[in-house]
């Protein structure tokens, strides 16, 4: 089994995710306390899709959170770099595409929404990644993120990056079929940007009227942002 490093090699991060997918979504549920559920349901509820809205959903790995936003009866991809994810997937009736995020195999504005969750922070470039979703929407299409983030509270920040965090791997052990690879996950948490300079990388890389949202006390946030109409 891989364990990626901190400098995010795109073929360790690959091997890794592959070595994980086996009972995934299962030890996804076990290290949120079963957060995860609702963290979907309002990244959803941001995403704001509709009936006739095409959405990518990137880095989407076994693809329950595509599952979740194709609710809204808008038609939805999932895209992930991790073929083991997408086979682990493989139950969830949504399109399933094998994809590099800093070369996606979509046109240029084809997506009326892109949207990430928990996988912007295992890409080695942010800001390149980042340009490449604003390439594959279209003018006045949205993106929302639903990441781990700094939370605001100090007693809380504390708690959560030296006692919630340091467990992580402890915790997640009985139920992953790759221990090490959670011991990094836990590491990229603490390793991640907050709120504010995330939002910055977003407006970096074009976005406009970026904006976010806490969850569970700042432990995750959603950001939403809107690629710019040309006058």
């Amino acid at each position: 089994m891989s364990r990626a490093g901190l400098d995010k090699n795109r073929r360790d991060i690959a091997e890794m995710f592959d070595g994980v997918a086996k009972g995934y979504d299962r030890t996804n549920s076990v290290m949120t306390l079963g957060f995860d559920r609702r963290w979907r349901w309002l990244t959803r509820r941001v995403l704001e899709a509709a009936p006739g809205q095409r959405i990518l959903d990137l880095a989407a790995g076994t693809a329950v959170s595509t599952a979740e936003f194709a609710r809204s009866g808008a038609w939805c991809v999932a895209a992930d770099f991790s073929l083991g994810m997408l086979r682990g997937g493989a139950q969830r009736e949504v399109p399933k595409v094998a994809a590099d995020a800093f070369h996606l195999p979509f046109a240029d504005d084809s997506f009326d929404a892109v949207t990430i969750s928990f996988g912007l922070r295992n890409m080695d470039d942010t800001v390149a990644a980042l340009r490449e979703m604003f390439r594959v929407v279209r003018p006045g299409g949205r993106l929302v993120i639903c990441e781990v983030s700094r939370p605001p509270f100090r007693p809380i920040r504390w708690l959560h990056h030296n006692i919630v965090l340091r467990l992580l791997p402890r915790i997640t052990r009985p139920f992953s079929s790759n221990k090490e690879a959670y011991a990094y996950l836990a590491e990229s948490m603490r390793d991640w940007h907050d709120q504010r300079a995330l939002a910055e990388l977003i407006a970096e890389a074009g976005w406009d009227e970026v904006e976010w949202l806490n969850l569970t006390f700042g432990v995750v946030a959603l950001h939403r942002a809107v690629k710019p109409v040309a006058d």
